[in-house]
Formats: C-alpha cells, sequence, structure tokens
C-alpha cells in the first residue's frame, strides 16, 4: 500500500509496552507508518520488530540524574526576585524562598552567582548598595540595613532548577511516583563531553530507532511555580529567555558583548520581559547570545545523530527556547524534521512555514487524563472525541493553505480503549488529512491577490504566534487574528518596523497592526519613529490599506494618540480631551461588508479625528468599525477582534475591501459558517462547515456557481469539471 493511499502513512502513532495488540490494532485502524514512544512509555521488542518505522524521544537535558546528582553546579538556573516587602524600620529581612515552590527551585548562594544578585528599592526604583546588605544562609533570607522605612525592597538572587518543569507537569497531572527529573545546563564544558557520550551511546544501543525525537534542545521556556496552590503558576511565558542564565553564560556573555547582564534586565522590575512586551537591545543581544550557543552545540548532537544513519526531528515545544524558527538561522542545525504540537490553525501555519524537509503535527488532546487545561480528558468525565473534534476543526482550516507532511498523537495509547468514539474519530480525521496532503502534492490552492502584512515589534521572528498556545494568550486581539488568518486564502507575512524602513511595504496591499497600547503587538515605542509613519502614511495615500485593532499605533507624546490617527480617522482619548467637542455620526452600511451576526465590542473613550470617517458599527453609542479614505488608500479600525467564524469572514471581507478586490469573487462561500479551498492543478474543491449544524452554501467557480450541503463540521473533496 503506498503512502498516497487514503487509508496508510504519514501518521504516528504512539505505542506502549503492555499494550502489544491495541498499538499493532490502532497503527492499521489509523494508516500508522511509524510507531515512536512518549515520556513514561517504552516500546517492546514486539513493537519495535512489527516492521513500522520507529521514532525514540530523548530530553537531552533531563534523562541523566545520576550525573546530576553529582554535578549540582551544572544544573540549569534562573534569576527569581521575591515579592516587594515594605520597611517598617531602617532594617527588613526577607525571605528569599517565602514565595517560590522548594521541589523547583534552590538558592544559589556561590560566590559566583552571589555578585550577580540585585537589592532594589522598589519605591525609588534604585539598587541599593552590597555593602547594605547579606545573605544569612541558615534562614535563607537577605538583611537590609540603613534603609528608608516605608519604602518596598526586593530581592532577585540566582536559583537552581531542581526539577525540570514539563516532567514536573507531567507528573504532577499523571500522579507518577517516581524520581524527580533533574535539567543540566549544556553551556558547561563537562556537561557536553557528557551529552556527547550519552546520545553516542543512545544510538548504539537503540539501533531500531529511525528518528530520534529530540524534546527540543536545552532550554525550557519560563515556567515559574509558586508555594502557594492558589496560585501555583506565577509565571508563564513561552517566548522568555529566563531559564537560560548561570553566571557562566553571564561571563560569557560579557566577555563577547562587552557590558554586562544584570538581574534587573531579566526581572525587569517583576514583571519580566513577556514576549508581548517589546524588547530592549539587551534582551535582544542575549537572545542572540543563546541561539548562537543553542546552534553550535545543538549541530553537533544532530551530526552525531546522522553518523549512525538515522533522522534527527526536534519538537517545537518545551525546551524549545534558542532555536528560533523563524530568525533565519533555523536550517543551521540540520534538522530533518519540525513536530509541533497544536490547538489552533495558527499553530499549524508556524509549523509549515519552518525551513525544514518533514513537517509535523502533534494532535491535541494527548493520551493523558487531564488536559493542558486542567479539565479531565481520557478519564471519567471527560469526552476525548468532542475535544479532538474542536481542535481539528480549528488545524483542518490552516492545513488547507500550506502543507504539512505528517501527524500524530502523544501519550498513552491504552487510556483510549475506554473511548471508541474517539479511536473512531481519529480514523476519519488521518484519512482527511491524507487527502489534503495529497491535493497540495498536486500544486498550490488558489488564493486572493490581496497580500497581507501583519506589523508589530518582533516582525517575522514571532510568525504565527504571540508566546503560547490560545488558552495563554486569548487576551490578546492578534492572537484571534493570527487564527482567523490561519485558514483565510490570503498570502500572510509578519513584519518589523526595521522591515518597513527596508521596503516591506512593496510587497503589501494591507497591513494590519493589532494590539494594547504598549505591547509588542501594537508596537510600543516603534511608533516613536518618524520615518515608519512617513512611509506608511505614503503607502496608504498611494492605494494601500491599514486595519488597525483595538489601540493601533498607541504611544503616549504626540498630537495623537494613535500615531496613525490621521490615516484611520479615528482616535482615543486618555484623558487631556474632556473639554474637546466630538463629531456626530450615523452609522452607515457597506454593502456585503458585514455578515451578519459579525459582532465588535466597543471601547471607550474614541473619537473621530476629522468627521470624515464612515462609522459602519457601533456599540453602547461608540464607534466600533470605521472606514476612513486617505488618498488612494483607506485606514480601516476596529475597535476589537474576537475570532469566530462570522467575525472570521468579517476580516476576510474588510481585508478585501483594503485590497480592492470583489467580497464575492471566485472560490468563496457565501455563507460564513462555510470556507473552501480551490486547488487549480486537480481541479478539486474542498468545502468545509465549520459550524455544528447542517449548512448549505453557494461558490462560484470558473465552471459557474455550486451550491453545496454539508452535515455539522462536515468536509466535501468535488472535483470540477
Amino acid at each position: 500500500m503506498t503512502d498516497d493511499s487514503r487509508n496508510w502513512g504519514s501518521f504516528t502513532l504512539p505505542g506502549e509496552a503492555g499494550f502489544e495488540d491495541l498499538t499493532l490494532k490502532l497503527a492499521q485502524k489509523w494508516g500508522a507508518d511509524v510507531i515512536r514512544d512518549s515520556d513514561g512509555t517504552e516500546l517492546s521488542e514486539e513493537i519495535v520488530n512489527a516492521g513500522y518505522r520507529i521514532y525514540s524521544t530523548i530530553c537531552i537535558i533531563r534523562e541523566h540524574n545520576a550525573w546530576a546528582s553529582r554535578h549540582k553546579d551544572k544544573l540549569q538556573q534562573t534569576f527569581l526576585m521575591t515579592s516587594p516587602k515594605t520597611a517598617v524600620a531602617n532594617c527588613l529581612t526577607i525571605g528569599l524562598m517565602e514565595n517560590f515552590f522548594r521541589e523547583q527551585f534552590e538558592i544559589n548562594a556561590s560566590e559566583a552567582a552571589v555578585k550577580y544578585w540585585q537589592v532594589y528599592d522598589r519605591t525609588m526604583q534604585a539598587e541599593v548598595p552590597a555593602e547594605k546588605w547579606v545573605y544569612e544562609k541558615e534562614s535563607e533570607s537577605v538583611t537590609i540595613r540603613d534603609i528608608i522605612p516605608w519604602h518596598k525592597y526586593s530581592v532577585s538572587f540566582i536559583a537552581y532548577r531542581i526539577w525540570e518543569e514539563i516532567s514536573m507537569y507531567n507528573h504532577t497531572t499523571n500522579h507518577w511516583n517516581k524520581e524527580h527529573l533533574m535539567q543540566i545546563d549544556p553551556i558547561h564544558r563537562e556537561t557536553q563531553e557528557y551529552m556527547l557520550h550519552w546520545l553516542d551511546n543512545w544510538c548504539r544501543e537503540h539501533k531500531a530507532a529511525n528518528v530520534v525525537r529530540f524534546t527540543s534542545m536545552f532550554y525550557n521556556f519560563v515556567w515559574i511555580w509558586g508555594s502557594d496552590e492558589r496560585n501555583r503558576y506565577l509565571f508563564t511565558d513561552w517566548g522568555s529567555y529566563d531559564f537560560t542564565i548561570s553566571p557562566l553564560a553571564l561571563e560569557e556573555f560579557e566577555k563577547k558583548y562587552g557590558y554586562r547582564m544584570t538581574a534587573e534586565d531579566f526581572v525587569n522590575k517583576g514583571k519580566r520581559n513577556v514576549s508581548h512586551m517589546p524588547c530592549d537591545s539587551r534582551k535582544k543581544d542575549w537572545m542572540e547570545f543563546i541561539n548562537d550557543f543553542v546552534i553550535d552545540f545543538g549541530k553537533k548532537l544532530i551530526e552525531l545523530v546522522h553518523s549512525y544513519g538515522k533522522l534527527a526531528y526536534v519538537f517545537y515545544d518545551d525546551s524549545w527556547i534558542g532555536i528560533e524558527p523563524y530568525n533565519g538561522r533555523f536550517k543551521e542545525f540540520g534538522f530533518d524534521g519540525l513536530i509541533k504540537c497544536v490547538f489552533s490553525g495558527y499553530e499549524v501555519r508556524l509549523c509549515a512555514g519552518a525551513e525544514v524537509e518533514t513537517h509535523e503535527l502533534r494532535l491535541h488532546p494527548y493520551l493523558f487524563p487531564i488536559g493542558l487545561g486542567g479539565m479531565p480528558t481520557f478519564m471519567e468525565g471527560g469526552d476525548p472525541a468532542a475535544d479532538a473534534r474542536k481542535y481539528w476543526i480549528n488545524v483542518r482550516r490552516a492545513l488547507l493553505w500550506e502543507p504539512i507532511e505528517r501527524i500524530g498523537l502523544g501519550g498513552y495509547l491504552h487510556l483510549v480503549e475506554n473511548f471508541p468514539d474517539f479511536v473512531d474519530f481519529m480514523e476519519e480525521a488521518a484519512k482527511d488529512f491524507r487527502i489534503i496532503k495529497n491535493l497540495h502534492r498536486a500544486g498550490l490552492p488558489y488564493r486572493a491577490k490581496t497580500k497581507v502584512a501583519v506589523l508589530h515589534s518582533w516582525g517575522r521572528l514571532r510568525s504565527w504566534t504571540l508566546s503560547g498556545h490560545f488558552h495563554e494568550t486569548y487576551m490578546h486581539d492578534l492572537i484571534h487574528i493570527n487564527e482567523a488568518l490561519s485558514g483565510l486564502p490570503l498570502d500572510v507575512r509578519f513584519i518589523s518596523f526595521e522591515d518597513i524602513k527596508q521596503g516591506a511595504l512593496k510587497e503589501a496591499d494591507v497591513v494590519i497592526n493589532a494590539g494594547y497600547a504598549g505591547s509588542a503587538w501594537s508596537g510600543g515605542d516603534g511608533w516613536k519613529d518618524d520615518e515608519v509613519v512617513e512611509l506608511l502614511t505614503k503607502w496608504v495615500w498611494e492605494g494601500g490599506a491599514f486595519i488597525g485593532v483595538n489601540e493601533p499605533s498607541a504611544v503616549e507624546g504626540y498630537d495623537t494618540y494613535f500615531r496613525m490617527a490621521h490615516v484611520l480617522g479615528i482616535d482615543e482619548d486618555t484623558g487631556a480631551r474632556v473639554c474637546h467637542g466630538k463629531w456626530t455620526y450615523t452609522v452607515t452600511e457597506e454593502k456585503g461588508l458585514l455578515p451578519e451576526h459579525c459582532f465588535i465590542k466597543a471601547r471607550n473613550n474614541l473619537y473621530l479625528t476629522d468627521g470624515k470617517a464612515r462609522v459602519l458599527a457601533e456599540e453602547n453609542e461608540m464607534p466600533a468599525l470605521t472606514v476612513h479614505k486617505f488618498g488612494d488608500g483607506s485606514g480601516i479600525y476596529l475597535s476589537s477582534f474576537e475570532v469566530n467564524p462570522v467575525n472570521t469572514r468579517m476580516l476576510l471581507n474588510l481585508i478585501l475591501f483594503g485590497g480592492k478586490e470583489d467580497l464575492a469573487g471566485s472560490y468563496l462561500t457565501d455563507n460564513p459558517l462555510t470556507e473552501c479551498a480551490y486547488y487549480p492543478e486537480s481541479n478539486t474543491l474542498v468545502v468545509l462547515n465549520n459550524s455544528d449544524t447542517r449548512q448549505n452554501t453557494i461558490i462560484k467557480t470558473g465552471l459557474g456557481n455550486r451550491a453545496i450541503s454539508l452535515e455539522s463540521y462536515e468536509n466535501k473533496i468535488l472535483q470540477l469539471e
């Protein structure tokens, strides 16, 4: 049977020793061509010798407790900052570990580490001189003397991470009764030598493994747990580099860049340098420094894997920090494949755009008793088939527009035995995936002419992502926009302010800028660059469309809060204009632009700048959607955006409107609850129903209109003749 078959291939199954019959039965039912192990499972000889290709999972930094116990100074570390504490006298004692999970962290009070500790007067935002504080080892506290009463003080210190966070999560979620895994830091020469020796032995011992699946590389995204279960997850950010520090790394950085990073550079007044805020040049330098190291040592590991005739795949999640698939250097690693776990369409696009031969999706839900949201999945009270369908509907949209080579699952296979609906659903999803994959092989899908650029501080580096899964970044308008765009018939790229100065606008018909003021997504101080404003203004005047959402181009210090207010025709009053008059308006209609039941939540304090912007929607007597003609182009403003099928069609309409295309053009469904994609090379039309009810839709094709009916969540594959 060939890989082109609808019933076989391109599927990775998690096997499990002790459940050989189930493993091989489901491998056949789901059409698997690969069987893998997962964290906490093993493959038996019967499974390994069953004729399937084998993926073997390794986490290169957390499988070494015996070595780590003998070299605790080689554990990975981070800066922690105590909660600010108010002094009621001129002396104050602060317990360092009071708010942190002691099973995750241990204080590093070595001489090399303490020189990087900092005590801060947070009231004055000034560092307290080192001679005014002392660390008391027995009580694990810092006493500060000769300070100002009624000021707040905090201590930033270096701590070892003594329980690897993903293992910690899996351990607590699955109620494992096993040893806590520690993570070792390859920044040390001794650790590198150990890892290379370990991997060499591993490759020789695992002859059956065709693919070595690295559970990312070395450094995990930051995940700081607290001591109180009422606030267990103190801080999480999937794009943070907080877990990459060590005294040695800080010293090596200083040698290379000529200046010293401080604790404050990382803890940032306790706010840390989260991905959704613009970063400064010091953080960018640190990211570059870590990326250089991860590539340099990572290549050595991958070359070793290749020397044994095995492929090397990397899992994008978990310890992905420093890998950076979109900084232009990812190909230097030499990976053969990239695997991405997905809940949503934008995660599919993130995976698909990476420069690597094989792109593979790890579908949700994982085969765990409890899902990432903490709700039951493969246990009593769970409905994994419904969960899988919900995620698949999102994933399926994106799969139509960029090719993905493989899909699969992870976790404990035996958990599916009591959920036959899930087993059947995965069979159908695998068949649908193979059909879509083969359509991509025949040729590219038809796209609209309008080219879209999403503008934010990170640009290409954070293409198709913010700083985590959807449920972790749902509060940002841009994640909703990314999700909507992921399944639309558009060319989309992500640009930075510097890209605009380098000519990126030449390749765009529509620019989208979305987010709240000061965020990386709105742009923050990036909008203080007059050249950027000039170039965008000229570009719109000459025919481009600028779509702003929430607080686009917002920055203080100018005549308007939105720097692109003159293009948008609307601005936000932050309090300075309460005595100024406001233009009245009437809500007008732009035929066909707003689908029925679309919804835009309004913001307060918006006002029209010159009264020329047309208000197309309002809520609570506030403009919610406006269109402002500016030269040959236009400024389009939405006060918010929340993804759902109807709002997604509204966004597409606004983009096509800005790009001066027909809103009812070819290969677009007339029902916003449905979508389609046309593949000219194979003359094939794919139609999706994204709703839980039966839908009818009409599609204009090159051979006339097609009327199609679809059951709930159904997709249809039509050969046009």
